[in-house]
Formats: structure tokens, sequence, C-alpha cells
């Protein structure tokens, strides 16, 4: 099956947007995916290429010269005082370097006031060609597959989608089979990668895995197989921080062996729902 793969900007965290789509490229990545919109994250550089015009022209000549895309951009979260359009220059470099999709994430528990926030997130992408999937996150607001449906039921917006990775759904326990029960027009792509199956039980440590010690597909205890499984065929985005692989490998080998394991398991198991 011709499956399409991207690399996601945190599987390396110290690198720009340049570099990252550079490594995508020379591992044979078909797309990329790049922060735009950051996070005030302990140790996260900011390369806003908005106010970097260098650097955006660069990647433009590596797209045209390696035929690699822009999957998507991230990420537009909705957060307590989210001011959206402040969103609205990432979603224009976006459009120009030809994203499809604009990766959210809700973390407040005040629905009335995330449900607005995300319409109107999804209002402004729409002016820019971009989907904005919504991403459960089981230490955020929006934490289970349910919760997401229902943010995207009551919006209804046509650009509106849910964005499932499979570290995430695995850890907020969620039944794989309601992944089943979604329309297809709601998927656009998803993140994968393994996990330990055992869910820690500290936050500290289920932050910890999330950003620096996330699995290769197939050396994990989660069935990535059964999710994708019950979804359709879609870009998969690899999003795979592992501090140790990367000290080991650098940031190309890290990328490539996330690419070669990703390609193995899904030709091995994933077939899409049927």
């Amino acid at each position: 099956m011709n499956f399409k793969f991207s690399l996601a900007h945190l599987t390396i965290l110290k690198t720009s947007p340049l570099e990252i789509s550079k490594i995508a490229a020379e591992c044979g990545y078909d797309y990329v995916s790049i922060r735009q919109i950051y996070m005030n994250l302990l140790g996260e550089d900011r390369y806003e290429l908005y106010n970097d015009k260098y650097m955006l022209n660069e990647i433009k000549s590596v797209f045209r010269d390696t035929g690699i895309k822009l999957l998507d951009i991230e990420l537009a979260r909705v957060i307590e005082n989210t001011d959206v359009g402040s969103y609205e220059k990432a979603f224009a470099i976006g459009k120009e370097l030809g994203a499809k999709h604009v990766l959210n994430s809700i973390w407040t528990n005040k629905k009335d006031y995330y449900i607005e926030k995300f319409a109107q997130i999804c209002d402004l992408a729409k002016q820019y060609d971009l989907t904005v999937d919504l991403e459960c996150v089981p230490i955020a607001g929006v934490r289970k597959l349910s919760e997401a449906m229902e943010v995207l039921e009551v919006v209804d917006r046509k650009n509106a989608g849910i964005m499932i990775d499979t570290h995430h759904i695995q850890r907020a326990q969620d039944d794989y089979n309601d992944l089943l029960k979604i329309p297809d027009k709601y998927f656009n792509y998803c993140q994968i990668c393994d996990a330990p199956s055992d869910i820690p039980s500290e936050r500290e440590e289920l932050i910890r895995i999330m950003r620096e010690g996330r699995d290769y597909l197939g050396e994990g205890g989660i069935d990535v197989a059964k999710i994708l499984n019950n979804m359709p065929i879609i870009p998969y985005s690899i999003e795979l921080p592992n501090s140790t692989m990367t000290t080991k490998l650098g940031f190309k080998g890290h990328a490539k062996k996330c690419l070669d394991t990703a390609k193995e398991y899904l030709n091995k198991y994933v077939t899409g729902r049927k």
C-alpha cells in the first residue's frame, strides 16, 4: 500500500523549519510538519518564518528542488485568553508554503469558551484554505475522543477535523473501536509513534515520555495497528521525540529510523478500515 509520511517538528526539537525540511527530504519523507505557533516551553527555539524571509525562501527552494511538501503547521492551541488573531501570520505562511492543515489542541476546561474559540480558529483558517484538526491530549482540557467529537459536532465547520495521536489515544484509555463511529470526513492526517504499554501514574513521567521518550513503531506496547485499522488511510505524521536515540543516531539518523520502522510496521500490519 502506498502510505504517505510526514516528519513532525517535535521529532527534532532543536532543528529549524529549514533543517527539518532538508532532513525529511533526504530521508525520503513525502511531507514535513513544522511548528510556527510556539508554546513557550523551556528550551524551545523559535523560528517564525513571517519574520525570516531568507529562511522562508530557502524552504521554498527545498520544496521545489526535492518535491517534498508541507503537510501541516502547529500549534494553534485554545488556552486562557486565546488571541485567535495572533495565529493569522502563521496561517498565511502555511498557505504560502502549501500546507493543508493546522494542528489544534484545547488546554482549558471551560467548554463554552473553548467551543467559541475553536470555531473562531476554524473560521480564520478557512480564509487560508486550511483545516483545523483537533488533537485529544491526555494532560489537556480536551483529553478524550468523545470530548473532541462533541466540539466538532457543536461547531459544525466544514474545515474542522480530528487528529489522532497513537500515543495520546492509548494514554487516554479510549476505546479504539469508537474510531469506527467517526465519519471519514473528519480524518485528514494522524500522528504515529509507539510507547511503553504501561500508562504512567505520575503526570511528570507521562509528560517526559510524551516529549522525549516515545518508541519506534513495533518496539513499544501500543496496538498501533488496531488504531490505524479503525481509521481510513491518511497521511501519517511521525511524531516520535526520543532524546536517547537522537543523541545516539543524530537528528537525521533518528528521522531515518523513524521512517524505516514505520514503513516496515505499516506494510506488515495496516490496511485501514474496511
